[in-house]
């Protein structure tokens, strides 16, 4: 993804959250033009997501941006479920196959900070105070009218519009996209204190009653997050009612709740000692569970809040939201460019609505779940998810789920899925391993290294898995020495790729190696060797298979999707 080939109208961004930030970080590392404009004359101040789970750090690492993240922020290990004063289940995430078996929290408004800060090397930086007030579509880009603070307008020609300017957006109203769901009757009560507890710092708790619903998230230093339903008392009945939406800032007329209501609150539904003090913020709120039908309308993507809302269980939104933004952003640098087909871009829709879809009836379920006093879902919480949680792969798939490890592309188009002994399939993410690189681009030198610092996602990355160096009785270093001869099939597979993908492919041959920084490549990707596997540039797994016999169908998949003037076949797409 040549930096020259993007000599274009820059793509225009709305919203400046977490999922336009984003998107624009995804563009401008591929070398697009970007212009991210908000409304807001300042970042939201309120204290929104706060949970950031293991597979956004793996994807925030791949763009070499984790370690701030994991700086601030406050690792939780495990999940606790309480039911009435007794601990119904309890979820470790240690057994994750990932370096961040955990959940990251962390201020939204501090993500927002170290994604714009990074974004401000890559030479992009937020417009606030700028509104988006009028657009209209045409053939070849989109004519917008943007308005500034002072009133002083501005037309311009975006190549394709990106609204990600949240629950409200007004660019979804425009184009009169239903917004089907439901708001749960609950109001919703969320607050930032400090908590004297006695359990682990490193555990977050949700407990259940007769009452409602509360839960304690821990942010470090005795800061946590509170949450609770049913929180307008019949004391509250004539302050003003009308909570903001989950997601925005609270409405100005309906009054905060108060530290005592929170203790109040904390009194009557937790049977554990919880001491709370010092309120820095606190906010009512209803919690919508509602999604679009469409995810692109001509030029213009709908991600993050402007494309669905949902209840806060298991903190999913946030993430959805960015990888959205990653999954789209490579997606419109390559058509861009003019190196890939429109219809790669119906492909966001394609692969990014059933996430969503999902994601609704899960978090709408928990929610349902946790907060039952009566009826089949307390049952089931209380009676049946106890016996669930003994069993090992329903813990698995649970820790997999809420993680969003488990977010996979098997059903799309842009994959190819060739049998092999193990490894990740087709459409799944990629995952990192520990391996010996043979040979590189950029004249990268033999050695070692994991398959997250190889991968760049501003490039396809087609990693060639070689059979294991001999190693005459030395261990396995970076001795180019130990190189065997240059397999043909390999080198040819490697050269229609780069054809095919001229200065938008990186081409790794790596094979095993042993030591410490992450998990064999055996154990990650299986044993077949020769191999190949394109990983796409959002961290997704596009095609496996052997070197020699799969070659045609690799060919054919990457001139369908990934190149002008391929045409889509049966064999392309098996």
């Amino acid at each position: 993804m040549d930096a020259a080939a993007y000599d274009a109208s820059p793509v225009l961004i709305v919203g400046a959250g977490p999922t336009g930030l984003a998107a624009a970080m995804s563009l401008a590392r591929a070398h697009v033009p970007v212009r991210l404009i908000d409304k807001a004359p300042q970042p939201n101040p309120y204290s929104r997501a706060i949970g950031i789970q293991a597979r956004t750090l793996e994807l925030l690492e791949q763009h070499r941006l984790v370690e701030p993240f994991l700086e601030l922020g406050h690792r939780a290990r495990v999940a606790n479920l309480f039911s009435n004063g007794m601990r119904l289940a309890q979820l470790d995430f240690d057994p994750l196959h990932t370096r961040y078996p955990y959940l990251l929290f962390l201020d939204q408004s501090v993500t927002e900070r170290l994604l714009t800060e990074h974004l401000a090397t890559l030479g992009v930086k937020v417009e606030r105070g700028v509104e988006l007030v009028a657009f209209m579509q045409g053939s070849a880009s989109v004519q917008a009218t943007l308005r500034r603070a002072d009133g002083r307008t501005e037309a311009m020609r975006p190549s394709y519009l990106i609204a990600a300017d949240g629950a409200h957006s007004s660019i979804r109203h425009r184009l009169d996209l239903s917004f089907e769901g439901k708001t749960f009757d609950q109001t919703f009560l969320l607050a930032d204190l400090h908590a004297e507890t006695d359990w682990p710092d490193d555990e977050f708790h949700i407990f259940a009653s007769g009452d409602g619903l509360v839960a304690l998230f821990p942010m470090g230093h005795g800061r946590h997050r509170l949450i609770a339903d049913h929180a307008v008392e019949p004391s509250d009945s004539a302050a003003p009612p009308a909570p903001a939406m989950l997601g925005e800032p609270p409405l100005e007329r309906a009054p905060a709740p108060s530290l005592e209501q929170c203790k109040a609150l904390i009194a009557r539904r937790v049977r554990e000692r919880v001491d709370v003090s010092d309120l820095a913020w606190s906010a009512y709120f209803h919690v919508n569970s509602r999604m679009v039908d469409r995810l692109r309308v001509g030029r213009i993507f709908l991600a993050g809040d402007a494309a669905h809302v949902h209840s806060p269980a298991a903190a999913q939104g946030m993430n959805t939201g960015i990888q959205e933004a990653l999954n789209l952003g490579w997606k419109l640098a390559r058509v861009i460019g003019g190196a890939a087909p429109d219809r790669l871009l119906d492909t966001y829709h394609a692969e990014r609505h059933p996430i969503e879809r999902e994601v609704l009836r899960q978090t709408g379920f928990i929610t349902q779940m946790a907060e039952a006093d009566h009826g089949p879902m307390k049952l089931l919480r209380e009676r049946v998810m106890p016996v669930l949680a003994t069993f090992g792969p329903l813990r698995d798939a649970a820790r997999a789920t809420i993680s969003e490890l488990s977010i996979q592309y098997r059903r799309s188009p842009l994959t190819l899925e060739r049998v092999l002994d193990g490894g990740p399939r087709a459409g799944e993410r990629a995952p990192d391993a520990l391996v010996h690189v043979v040979d590189g681009p950029l004249g990268r030198a033999p050695g070692v290294g994991c398959i997250f610092d190889l991968h760049d996602p501003a490039f396809f990355s087609l990693f060639l898995l070689l059979p294991p160096l001999p190693v005459d009785g030395t261990p396995l270093d970076p001795a180019a020495k130990h190189a065997p001869p240059p397999d043909p099939e390999v080198e040819k597979l490697a050269a229609e790729v780069e054809r095919l993908l001229p200065n938008a492919v990186r081409i790794w041959r790596v094979t095993d190696t042993s030591g410490d920084g992450g998990p064999a490549l055996s154990e990650s990707y299986g044993r077949t060797r020769p191999s190949f596997y394109l990983v796409r540039p959002d961290g997704y797994i596009s095609a496996r298979g052997r070197t020699g016999s799969d070659l045609h169908g690799l060919v054919r998949h990457c001139e369908a999707w990934f190149t002008v003037g391929g045409e889509i076949s049966e064999q392309a797409t098996l």
